[in-house]
């Protein structure tokens, strides 16, 4: 059995890598394209093709994080089609592999890719897609939302803040922001206006900073008005700077934990987090989409070809492949407008081509 595995693994991994690097070089010419017009567009700011290269070099991650399912399904079913058309798994089942067996050695197999995906996903992607935010905001300016920014609210022994943030670079680096106090009546206590700020660990850094304050005088019972300046201040807050790319960017960027701090953030402070928990949800269940692919592929070596249908199965496996990616976006959507639970719409997807997988597998290995 352990040159079996090493057969059937050494195989599907060429395979998925082969297929992979062709995906790849696809979206990295479509990524060309589009950034050969900001090339044209902030050439005046010194934005040049070599940066171009550059911010389409650090897409990749994101890419294959995105890629992975769809490239494992096609590379599996590739190999398990020409193994099945060669007669080499018939041979193999003769010396002892049996469905159990085969089933049992691919998920090992996918268990790799999962642990890959989620490295990609969580840690790699993440990392590289705030890089390239950088590097562009160097040239095209800070992440901003249409006039108004971003919204944040935080709550802190008692008192409210409501936060808005006018531009951000993707990593530490704000402009524009202003802070808003509130009392547990709702009554607004002071604003912080700073026209810099940097996250720092568990606190902002507010740089040129006009404070305005307003007090219950205790006698008159009238309210006073004070402004100051600062050069620097610092204020202790939870909210970091993935929440502050949360608010600006799409939440698929954030990594897992950071996506659960955020969804209990907002929570804790009232907000509406279903579409963060969907997302959180879909982060921790996508990666588990490569063994639904691997499934979905092991019944084609079970089937009998001849000289030219792998082609028609392989792109067979190519349209279930981006029926799975469809139906995921599809039901990440209505989850969050028809209000469904996060876990149950992230899932399901999964859960339906699981069971599709295991119908057609027992279908092709023990009815036929």
């Amino acid at each position: 059995m352990k040159t079996v595995r090493r057969l059937l693994h050494g195989e599907i991994t060429t395979a998925v890598a082969f297929v992979t690097v062709g995906f790849l070089a696809l979206f990295m010419f479509f990524d060309l394209v589009d950034e050969l017009q900001s090339v044209a567009r902030y050439a005046a700011q010194g934005y040049q093709l070599q940066q171009a290269l550059l911010h389409i070099a650090l897409k990749i991650p994101q890419n294959l994080y995105q890629l992975l399912p769809l490239t494992v399904l096609i590379g599996c079913i590739f190999v398990m089609a020409r193994l099945a058309q060669t007669s080499e798994f018939t041979i193999l089942r003769t010396g002892g592999l049996d469905p159990l067996r085969a089933l049992a050695t691919v998920l090992r197999l996918g268990l790799i890719f999962v642990g890959l995906t989620f490295v990609m996903g969580d840690y790699v992607a993440p990392w590289a897609d705030r890089q390239a935010i950088q590097l562009k905001a160097a040239y095209q300016g800070h992440l901003t939302l249409g006039q108004t920014g971003a919204w944040l609210k935080e709550t802190q022994n008692g008192r409210h803040f409501a936060v808005n943030v006018r531009s951000f670079d993707g990593i530490e680096h704000m402009r524009h922001v202003r802070i808003h106090e509130f009392n547990e009546d709702g009554q607004l206590m002071g604003i912080t206006i700073a026209e810099q700020a940097d996250i720092l660990d568990g606190a902002w850094q507010l740089q040129q900073v006009q404070q305005k304050t307003m007090r219950q005088e205790s006698k008159a019972g009238h309210l006073k008005y004070e402004s100051r300046p600062y050069g620097e201040l610092a204020w202790r807050t939870d909210i970091s700077a993935d929440m502050v790319a949360a608010a600006l960017l799409s939440p698929d960027r954030m990594r897992t934990w950071e996506l659960f701090k955020y969804t209990r953030h907002l929570s804790k402070n009232k907000q509406n987090s279903q579409r963060y928990d969907i997302e959180f949800w879909r982060k921790v269940f996508y990666p588990l989409s490569c063994l639904v692919m691997l499934v979905l592929a092991l019944p084609f070596a079970y089937l009998h070809f001849r000289s030219g249908q792998i082609a028609g199965h392989v792109f067979g496996g190519v349209l279930a492949g981006l029926s799975f990616a469809l139906l995921n976006n599809v039901f990440r959507f209505v989850g969050d407008l028809q209000n469904w639970e996060p876990w149950l719409a992230s899932a399901a997807p999964s859960l339906i081509y699981s069971a599709i997988s295991m119908v057609a597998f027992w279908w092709m290995v023990w009815r036929r």
